[in-house]
């Protein structure tokens, strides 16, 4: 059978580093001082394992709710002698000063922080500890790490509690002298105090520099890394004559990115004669990034020109500069450009948003660094797989998915990225979906969830888990989505069109999941929460789907729950039903659900006795003779009488209206419904239904449970056929026909069940024995 798309398994390091960090005290440690774990004497861990423990262990922190975690977890690899570090990534505000004081002993390679905005100059004296090991280094988006704790700004013009100018205090001790083997340096975002010469100057041997949104007033000093820098990125950066002339020089230059967010203004313009002089000085150039910037003049080759084609083109290319490149580069970054969208492209792959391809080349390349670009190319995306049709759909939903984990904290992403997942999951594309890559659907949704309440974000989340089978396919986050679509619905003034979805999700997943499920989630207020929902409809006197749902919800998880049961009676639920009976005397499916929860609670002996009262028993009683939803109401009302009828003649506390009337109404109902009823009922056992078969308490109880089973087998063989025998009730009904209190029409239906089983059971084209 072929595998479907994202279905390859899971390496058996990342599964066992995955389950170490979630059991950290029953594998490798022990738990010490202050409830922190240590590691254990006996263990020595490598490089490649302890490299993985802590990156995975930082993607847990940031994309698994329910993982735990340790605020001494850093202090495990603080001994090289038994753990030994060498390329780690840390990224967002989990990470602190003591994390890398923690790991200040180990042998560095590669410190990659990302975002690290709780960082300070405590951080910039650690680094120095891996001077002499360090060969990649990014520090980007970790502005306050220039600046002494306490003091650094969080916006600029920040003001202090009396409204003065906030004082930077400037951590100026920090120099990168003796980094003599870093090779590789990203200072993206560096605050535009800091002076960026001065701080470069001793780092003679670089070879990629990523200096995106830094301000440089001297350009002229990037001229010191002519002969050796390979890479450098310049995104955001305020391009100049100086600064153009000064990149030429580099000739060495295999990757230059000098794009920019095409909605900030620039006075420098770029022209033909500019990107022709940078084509023709920089002869290694492989990957060429100019996306967001509008050509001064016209770079396209005219029409004319292109169809004839050029003697001996090395290059073939719509865009004249690029025509004097010897050989197609390797990347070549045009998005927001219109350079896109020419016909002749001399790169292998492109980013810009012509086609699906060049979108999916824009978010894999910008994702990490610049959500900005990333927000709008998935934006892009969410139209092609909107209107259109998504061809790469694997690529499209781990690019999607990697993007929301990354940007968990950014709005944008969340926003356009949670609707583009709902077209990507849609039934159209389903079938080409495994499992896990679905999984890994679910749970960016859930933290998107968890993170927003913002409506846009928590709609879309709801209606992409709406594209998934419930409870199935949830049942591995069942508590967590629970407790998110709860956490919706607390606010009763909910925007109206999410407080729907989220009553249709909760409804979908109390529905055919056992008890234990169902009693957990009661335990987390769901009952509570669908009454409140109710009340608030009351209040509004309006019977919509949500007022449907919430009734639906309760029947569902209200279902052989006793506990829940307790819970709708103990919050004032027979009140409401009662209103709501008043206020919507016309809604047939609004009856039906509230007497098939009412069904639930008179199922529990314990609880009867709070149904045993004149007016709920009159009102059952007149429901008796409802046409509402075919026999449903009807039908619901005589079973919540039956039950009650079981419990014998003492159990009947009240005057009016009287058990022999009650009785002999139920027996005309019975007799008034027709046995070929389709029903809209799902059981999951006839246990509560056999409990009333050999009795002679209440034979009109017997009656109803006998016409209950008749009707089920006959209209639907194939699925209660095999559960009324799996649960024993063919015994059963042989002990009916054998009472003497059983009334012929009761032993009639009974004999009738008993044949359909016996011959459902024959058939010799059943396939299910």
């Amino acid at each position: 059978m072929a595998s479907k798309v994202g279905d390859d398994p899971e390496s058996l390091i990342t599964l066992t580093t995955t389950y170490c960090l979630r059991n950290l005290c029953q594998t490798m440690c022990y738990t010490g001082d202050k409830n922190r774990p240590r590691l254990r004497p006996d263990i020595f861990l490598p490089s490649e394992i302890c490299d993985k423990l802590v990156n995975t262990y930082m993607e847990l922190v940031h994309t698994d709710s329910d993982f735990e975690e340790h605020s001494g977890f850093f202090m495990l690899f603080s001994d090289p002698h038994s753990t030994r570090l060498s390329r780690v990534q840390l990224r967002e505000d989990t990470v602190r000063d003591r994390d890398l004081e923690a790991i200040g002993k180990q042998d560095l390679i590669e410190l990659h922080l990302t975002n690290c905005s709780n960082l300070s100059s405590r951080s910039l004296k650690i680094l120095s500890c891996f001077r002499q090991t360090l060969i990649s280094l990014s520090l980007f988006g970790c502005n306050n790490i220039f600046y002494r704790k306490g003091a650094a700004p969080l916006t600029c013009g920040e003001v202090d509690n009396e409204g003065r100018p906030l004082r930077r205090h400037l951590d100026l001790d920090f120099s990168f002298q003796g980094f003599s083997r870093l090779r590789l340096l990203n200072l993206g975002c560096l605050p535009s105090e800091v002076d960026v010469e001065s701080l470069l100057k001793p780092l003679t041997a670089l070879t990629s520099l990523d200096l995106s949104g830094v301000c440089l007033p001297r350009p002229a000093f990037l001229a010191q890394w002519r002969e050796r820098l390979a890479s450098l990125v310049l995104y955001n950066v305020d391009l100049s004559e100086e600064l153009i002339q000064t990149i030429i020089q580099m000739s060495q230059l295999r990757h230059l990115d000098i794009s920019r967010e095409s909605r900030r203004s620039c006075k420098f313009k770029l022209t033909r004669k500019v990107l022709m002089t940078i084509v023709q000085g920089l002869t290694h150039l492989v990957s060429l990034d100019i996306s967001g910037h509008t050509m001064l003049d016209n770079c396209a080759v005219p029409h004319f020109e292109e169809a004839l084609g050029r003697p001996r083109q090395p290059c073939k290319s719509s865009i004249l500069p690029l025509r004097e490149l010897k050989r197609p580069l390797q990347f070549l970054g045009l998005y927001d450009t219109t350079l896109c969208n020419l016909t002749h492209i001399p790169a292998y792959k492109v980013t810009g948003g012509k086609n699906e391809d060049q979108i999916l080349n824009a978010i894999e390349a910008y994702t990490e660094f610049r959500p900005e670009l990333a927000h709008r190319a998935i934006n892009q995306l969410f139209d092609i797989a909107r209107i259109q049709h998504c061809s790469q759909l694997l690529r499209a939903l781990q690019l999607v998915i990697a993007a929301l984990k990354c940007h968990k904290y950014d709005k944008s992403i969340q926003v356009t990225g949670s609707a583009a997942l709902f077209y990507l999951t849609n039934t159209e594309y389903r079938t080409d979906q495994s499992v896990k890559l679905r999984r890994h659907v679910i749970q960016v949704v859930l933290n998107g969830m968890e993170q927003y309440q913002e409506v846009t974000v928590q709609r879309n989340c709801c209606l992409t888990l709406c594209n998934f089978s419930i409870p199935e396919e949830l049942e591995f986050q069942y508590h967590r989505v629970n407790q998110l679509l709860l956490r919706i619905l607390e606010p009763t003034r909910q925007d109206e069109s999410i407080q729907r979805i989220a009553v249709h999700l909760c409804n979908a997943l109390v529905c055919q999941v056992d008890n234990d499920h169902k009693e957990a989630v009661g335990k987390m207020g769901f009952v509570k929460t669908m009454l409140n929902l109710i009340q608030k409809k009351l209040q509004d006197k309006l019977c919509d789907q949500v007022m449907e749902f919430s009734w639906s919800a309760l029947w569902n998880i209200t279902d052989e729950t006793p506990d829940n049961c307790q819970m709708f009676l103990d919050r004032n639920g027979m009140a409401l039903f009662l209103e709501c009976l008043k206020e919507f005397p016309d809604k047939q499916e609004l009856h039906r659900n509230m007497l098939g929860l009412l069904g639930n609670v008179a199922e529990v002996k314990a609880l009867r006795p709070q149904l045993m009262t004149h007016q709920f028993i009159t009102v059952f009683s007149n429901l008796l003779d409802s046409k509402a939803d075919g026999i449903e109401v009807s039908y619901n009302a005589c079973g919540v009488l039956s039950h009650i009828m079981f419990d014998g003649p003492e159990a009947w506390a009240i005057m009016q209206p009287h058990r022999d009337e009650v009785m002999n109404r139920m027996w005309d109902a019975i007799r008034s419904w027709d046995v070929s009823s389709r029903r809209n009922i799902n059981y999951r056992s006839f246990e509560p239904i056999l409990r009333l078969l050999p009795q002679s308490i209440s034979p009109v109880s017997q009656h109803w449970a006998t016409w209950a089973l008749y009707n089920l087998v006959s209209v639907y063989p194939s699925k209660y056929c095999p559960l009324l025998i799996k649960e024993g009730g063919m015994v059963l009904l042989q002990k009916v026909l054998e009472l003497q209190t059983s009334h012929e029409e009761t032993k009639d239906m009974a004999r009738k069940v008993m044949e359909h089983c016996s011959n459902f059971k024959e058939d010799p084209m059943d396939t299910g024995r």
